[in-house]
């Protein structure tokens, strides 16, 4: 089985990259649990101080992965998001992504629930679930929270492109820099990051997290278990059918 995240790690810095160019990184079961893995070793890894998720080629992540939401109920998978979400936000280590290309859907949760998010000024972001018969479930328990509510009701509602310059106006992503600055702008704040003692950042991290954490497991079971109902929709089937049948 072809390996979908890459694991590296070097000078305190793990670095997790999608590569599944076959789905445009989008979070397939195989994805998801292959990112849960690289974040237990990073983990676990004494040396390590922060995590970095990227992605290979022009897409960071696609959302989910819609020719496995068409075979079944998603409520499983809608629960995967949200552990995964959680992890990343409970982790005891700063997480930070590394933004370029196209984020949709599901994969803004991930960019939501890291602690700093740095993105390429002309990055695209879109939550299309509405656009499916849909709605941003299991995501916008950490995407609500970053953005302002006017931000958040636009983005929903329309599932419009907005670009990495708006997401940080947005408060989706904590700095947008030009694409080619922003291989040095990721590194300048993992080295900020990396000076930080480890209990330090483990327990500041905790503290900031407090409250989100609390927004995730008071409504997370609600949350899945409205992203499979939603999923396993006649409305949203026949959505998911139609735009797989026009990437054909």
């Amino acid at each position: 089985m072809t390996e979908l995240v890459k694991y590296a790690a070097a000078e305190g810095i793990a670095t997790l990259t999608f590569d599944s160019p076959h789905n445009r990184n989008a979070l397939s079961r195989q994805l998801v649990t292959e990112l849960y893995a690289g974040l237990e070793r990073a983990e676990a890894d004494d040396d390590v101080k922060v995590v970095v998720i990227g992605a290979e080629g022009k897409v960071f992540c696609s959302g989910a992965d819609l020719s496995e939401a068409a075979e079944g109920s998603m409520e499983e998978g809608a629960k995967g998001i949200v552990d995964l979400q959680r992890r990343i936000v409970a982790f005891a280590k700063p997480v930070v992504t590394r933004v370029y290309g196209a984020v949709r859907a599901g994969g803004i949760g991930i960019v939501a629930a890291s602690d700093i998010a740095i993105s390429a000024d002309d990055a695209t972001f879109a939550l299309t679930e509405v656009k499916l018969a849909l709605a941003p479930a299991a995501i916008s328990l950490t995407v609500l929270p970053r953005m302002t509510s006017r931000a958040g009701a636009y983005a929903c509602l329309t599932g419009a492109k907005f670009t990495g310059a708006e997401a940080a106006e947005w408060g989706l992503v904590t700095r947008a820099v030009p694409a080619d600055e922003l291989d040095d702008a990721v590194a300048a704040v993992c080295a900020e990051l990396a000076t930080g003692a480890a209990q330090g950042l483990r327990e500041t991290k905790a503290l900031l997290a407090r409250d989100l954490l609390d927004r995730m497991d008071a409504r997370g079971d609600d949350l899945a278990a409205l992203s499979g109902r939603l999923f396993g929709s006649d409305a949203a089937r026949e959505a998911m059918l139609a735009f797989l049948s026009r990437k054909k």
